[in-house]
């Protein structure tokens, strides 16, 4: 895969020459990123319907656009008022950096997880932004102003290591979510973030909260009403995360085979629609072919 080019969800369209205005070199694009976005949660800002709906905004087109309409096209670079930045979360963060560092020929891409960095004692579902150097790949966390983020438990426990660690018995799913005190988390999450690491990594950068895969049973279901236990076969899903970590190792093959999985099995891919079951409180789907598709 050619991880300098845009996907459909980080290409940044018209604003694209504002993009590779900016210096190249990544702690300037994460201290970019951090002035045009503002964590829905973590800011402790409590925003109107109107602005937190920002949440829900999956294009980097579209991000750009709301700060263009905001800020009157001044430079990215240019400070903003904290309270009038893209109200968003990590997925955003990390999809911005990488197609800033996308448009200045880096190779770049999200990675999906959990951070054992940002709470005492628990793995925080999490997103972070991974670039080449030209001899290996470097993770970085724009929202925390973190870089050489390794793919550890204490740095970033990728999805499908969690898998595999929570399949072997090694760790506590219950000690992986959302937050200590929040009701989402543990073995669902875990299955959910899995299939989330794949659709990212083949390009599909989707919401934390866009709900897909044919025949997955939380599709449409609050947190609330799952069943206590996981499917008895998971089988597919203990070789996905097998080819991820392979992959990640530099395995060509795994990643070539990755990337068939993922076409030809409908468990595993985004189709047309998508289901968002958003923070805010709207459940809505969403025709992915449409940028500017957005809920009431």
């Amino acid at each position: 895969m050619d991880w300098t080019r845009q996907t459909r969800f980080s290409d940044p369209g018209r604003h694209h020459e504002r993009l590779a205005a900016l210096r190249g070199d990544v702690a300037a694009i994460g201290g970019v990123v951090r002035n045009l976005t503002v964590h829905y949660r973590a800011s402790g800002i409590d925003f109107p319907p109107s602005r937190l709906a920002e949440i829900d905004t999956r294009w980097v087109s579209r991000m750009l656009d709301l700060d263009h309409e905001r800020f009157g096209g001044a430079p990215l670079d240019t400070p903003r008022p904290i309270e009038q930045r893209l109200v968003g979360c990590c997925r955003d963060a990390a999809l911005l950096t990488v197609a800033a560092l996308r448009a200045h020929g880096v190779p770049a891409r999200s990675r999906v997880g959990f951070a054992g960095y940002l709470v005492p004692n628990f793995h925080v579902d999490h997103v972070i932004a991974e670039y080449h150097d030209g001899s290996r790949w470097i993770g970085v966390d724009p929202g925390v102003d973190l870089s050489d983020v390794p793919l550890t438990p204490a740095g970033l426990h990728t999805a499908a290591q969690t898998w595999r660690a929570m399949r072997r018995g090694e760790i506590d799913p219950s000690t992986y979510g959302v937050g200590p005190d929040h009701e989402i988390g543990g073995p669902w999450l875990i299955l959910d973030y899995l299939t989330r690491e794949l659709a990212h990594r083949m390009g599909d950068e989707l919401l934390l909260w866009d709900l897909f895969g044919e025949g997955i049973p939380y599709s449409r279901m609050e947190w609330s009403e799952l069943p206590t236990e996981l499917p008895d076969d998971l089988t597919h899903l203990d070789e996905i995360a097998d080819l991820l970590i392979a992959a990640d190792a530099g395995d060509d093959a795994a990643e070539q085979k990755l990337g068939a999985r993922y076409a030809e099995d409908s468990r595993l891919h985004p189709g047309a629609t998508v289901f968002c079951a958003s923070p805010r409180g709207a459940r809505y789907a969403v025709e992915l072919a449409s940028v500017n598709q957005e809920a009431d």
